[in-house]
Order: structure tokens, then C-alpha cells, then sequence
């Protein structure tokens, strides 16, 4: 299948895109990186016991971003507000724990979030903080943005070794690439790229989540994304999310990676390309259906589905 010479424009203009939102490092070769892990850091800790976070990493997987394996196989996602609200001790020092590791391997402030099952975190620009959100959600931990202020995940039954160090891993690995491999021209030519449309981010528990709304929005987008493009919805429903079947795990990188680069979070689980379900921003999923379709019919052209 042939692209028209405004199609090829388009694809062209993506491409670019992909490539400004990526370091350096990645810019000329994001294909070649593969999906594999280094495996897991060990906990270090101090001499009163508790976790030296600041201690653990000595480097990183490959950004999923570009390429590289998601930190977790399934989305983090947080807390219901009931199950908060029964264990309201636990909560309060699993979101300490949280706010004192990103403290630690960020030095950016860090807070309980407006909403209950969140921390805010507080970057230096709205640049950073939509790169950020971008990059975190695409490692399959959940990710809120408002302006200079992303919000990530907490809950009581969170582990210290579990599920505390994947918020503090995410947070830390994508911080590591934004403030070490990017430069600051880089850095607002990026913010220029994302400020002119808003972020297409899914609606999640604490930000406008409602369970009716979502399952029959869900469900018009995956009619409508199948009919263009012939993909087929996932059996397996994520709160704010669709899923996508893909032929494979290099189309499912390739189309979340586009997606991410044309203002649409996504993310993936193997084979499965998980895009964003929101009610209250894109009431009628034409905006996911829009680009999906776009994706989708230049991974075709390129031999990719």
C-alpha cells in the first residue's frame, strides 16, 4: 500500500516527531533497540533499616520509549478510594515511603496528591512534566499530567520491594534520561512540540474515572477502530484503557510509540496495544480512533502489520 504524497508528508512530519521526543542516543536507530531487560536492582538499605534508595541504581534499561522493555509486564495502577480510606494508616506510610525515594533519587519536591492513590511531583517545567508522564506510562506504571505536576500511583497494599520500588524505579530511570541525555535546547524544543494540543491521557481513578462512561466508551472506540483498520480489541478491559491486538511485539512498539509522539498516551503489554479511554476530554473517542487509524495505516505502508 502506497502512500500519497500527503501521506508521505505526514509520515514524514511523524518520524520527526518520534525523533525530537527521543535522546540523543536513540534518535537514529530507536528500531534497532530491543525490548530486553537488564533485570532487577537489588534493595540497598541504611544502617536504621530503612531503603537506600539512592544507592540502587548504577544504570538503566533502555527507555521503553525507544524501544526497551516496559519495567512492568502489567499497569500499575492506583488504589480504589474505598480500599484507601479502610487502611488510611498503611496509605500514609506507603506514600511516604514513596514521596522520600523519589526525593531521593530526583530532588524534586514530591506530595501527597489532591486525590487519594496519588503523589504529586513537581518538575522544573511543564516540558519536563509531560515528557515525563510520556515516558512513565509507556514502562506500564500509571501517570497523571496537570501542567508542571504529574501525579503517579499509591495504595496500602503497596510493597516496599514490590510495588514502591517500581514507582521509585520508573521515576527515577525516566528522570535519570530527561535530566543526563537530553540537552536544554532539546528540552524546549520538546515543550514546543507538546504545547500546541493538549495530551490525550485516559481517565483514571481520582481524575474523572466513571465505570458506566468508560465500559460504553470503551466499547465505540473498539467498534470503530476495528471496522477502519481491522484491529481487534483485547478480552482483557484495564480501567481507562483499550486494548489492541497487534501481530506482534515490534508493531505494538511501533504503534505506541507513534501514538505517544502524536499526543495520544499509550502503552503495551506483549502483543497488545493499549490506548486511551476519556469520556470528559475525548468524549466520543474520535480523537483515539483519528490517530489510531492514521498509525495504523503507515505501519501498513511501511510492511509493519
Amino acid at each position: 500500500m502506497a502512500l500519497t504524497s500527503e501521506d508521505q508528508r505526514a509520515y514524514e512530519a511523524l518520524e520527526l516527531r518520534i525523533k525530537t521526543i527521543l535522546p540523543a542516543e536513540y534518535q537514529e536507530h530507536y528500531e534497532d533497540v530491543k525490548p530486553v531487560s537488564m533485570g532487577s536492582a537489588a534493595l540497598k538499605y541504611l544502617l536504621d533499616g530503612r531503603v537506600a534508595w539512592g544507592e540502587i541504581w548504577e544504570s538503566f534499561c533502555d527507555l521503553a520509549m525507544a524501544g526497551g522493555p516496559p519495567h512492568k509486564g502489567k499497569l500499575l495502577q492506583p488504589a480504589p478510594q474505598d480500599e484507601i480510606y479502610q487502611q488510611p494508616d498503611k496509605y500514609k506510610k506507603v506514600v511516604a515511603e514513596i514521596c522520600r525515594g523519589i526525593r531521593m533519587v530526583t530532588d524534586l519536591a514530591v506530595n501527597p496528591g489532591p486525590a487519594p492513590g496519588w503523589v504529586r511531583v513537581h518538575c522544573d517545567s511543564e516540558a519536563m512534566a509531560g515528557w515525563l508522564v510520556r515516558a512513565i506510562v509507556m514502562e506500564n506504571v500509571s501517570a497523571h499530567c496537570e501542567r508542571e505536576l504529574p501525579a503517579l500511583p499509591a495504595g496500602p497494599a503497596y510493597r516496599v520491594e514490590k510495588e514502591i520500588k517500581n514507582v521509585i524505579t520508573v521515576i527515577a530511570k525516566t528522570t535519570h534520561y530527561w535530566s543526563g541525555h537530553m540537552w536544554a535546547a532539546e528540552k524546549r524544543v520538546i515543550g514546543d512540540l507538546f504545547a500546541p494540543d493538549p495530551l490525550i491521557q485516559p481517565a483514571v481513578l481520582g481524575f474523572d474515572f466513571d465505570a458506566a462512561a468508560d465500559q460504553l466508551l470503551r466499547g465505540r472506540i473498539a467498534a470503530q477502530i476495528q471496522t477502519i483498520t481491522g484491529l481487534t480489541p483485547s478480552d482483557l478491559p484495564c480501567n481507562g484503557w483499550l486494548g489492541l491486538n497487534c501481530p506482534d511485539v515490534s508493531a505494538a512498539i511501533w504503534m505506541m510509540r507513534a501514538m505517544v509522539a502524536s499526543n495520544v498516551l499509550a502503552r503495551r503489554e506483549e502483543t497488545q496495544l493499549f490506548v486511551p479511554v476519556n469520556p470528559v476530554t475525548d468524549p466520543g473517542g474520535d480523537s483515539v480512533v483519528r490517530v489510531v487509524s492514521r498509525i495504523h495505516a503507515f505501519a501498513k505502508a511501511r510492511s509493519i502489520f
